[in-house]
């Protein structure tokens, strides 16, 4: 990658955290659920996962259309490259920049902690990724996995907004489950292998599998809780009269 590549990569990173903060003022002029209204907590946490909804819906299905566009790109996830993929990983880097700056600057680093090691995690990765412009397939197989966050964040919405029909909660609750199956805990579990198995541990591959096998704890992690939470609710420890307005997480 030469440095006008860079920086042109480095301008459509900052277009995206200006476009995601745009889309921030625009969820504030959103009509808010009597539910959410009535918690001050929860008016951030409202507005930061529609955001986020509109990252997953944009991400997930760039990453499907990439991959099917160009299906070739899966037989070389080291030096495969394509622009699409290329862009995809500067939008999505953009938005996890943002979201980083808004649980910051709205002081929500304590309840949301556990994402701003994951986005550290990311952004750190994506940036080795578009400086040296390798694994950038691998980055797209990790973005599938944004297919499965439009339905969690939906299921934290329903939740958050008190929505009367659980017949609607009982639906996405299956409908999860099965994405996160295909487009979570499938696609890490083929990158890890293909990590462990063909990736040199050295240099950028080293830093990149030890982000992936940090990835995979936190992911199994919140596999657990989704499972107590919507499967297995008489497991769930700790949870009664807890406040968790100000949590971006799942909740338990």
């Amino acid at each position: 990658m030469g440095p006008g590549w860079r920086a042109a990569s480095a301008a459509l990173v900052g277009g995206s955290v200006v476009i995601f903060g745009a889309l921030r003022r625009l969820a504030l002029a959103l009509p808010q659920p009597a539910a959410v209204r009535s918690r001050p907590g929860r008016v951030w946490r409202w507005r930061n996962l529609l955001v986020s909804f509109a990252h997953s819906v944009l991400a997930g299905l760039w990453a499907v259309f990439s991959l099917w566009h160009s299906p070739e790109l899966l037989s070389d996830i080291q030096d495969g490259y394509s622009i699409s993929g290329h862009l995809l990983v500067c939008f999505s880097s953009g938005y996890f920049i943002h979201d980083t700056l808004d649980i910051i600057f709205n002081h929500q680093s304590r309840s949301s902690w556990e994402y701003l090691v994951h986005h550290a995690m990311a952004i750190s990765a994506f940036v080795s990724l578009i400086v040296t412009g390798r694994f950038l397939v691998a980055a797209v197989l990790l973005l599938l996995v944004e297919v499965s966050n439009i339905f969690l964040t939906v299921r934290m919405l329903l939740k958050m907004s008190n929505v009367p029909s659980p017949a609607l909660y009982e639906a996405n609750k299956y409908i999860n489950l099965v994405m996160y199956f295909a487009f979570r805990l499938a696609p890490q579990a083929y990158l890890t292998w293909y990590f462990l198995r063909y990736v040199e541990v050295q240099g950028q591959g080293a830093f990149l599998t030890i982000n992936l096998l940090l990835l995979d704890t936190m992911i199994l992690m919140y596999f657990s809780r989704l499972l107590r939470s919507d499967f297995f609710p008489s497991l769930r420890k700790g949870s009664a009269g807890r406040d968790v307005d100000g949590e971006k997480f799942l909740i338990d």
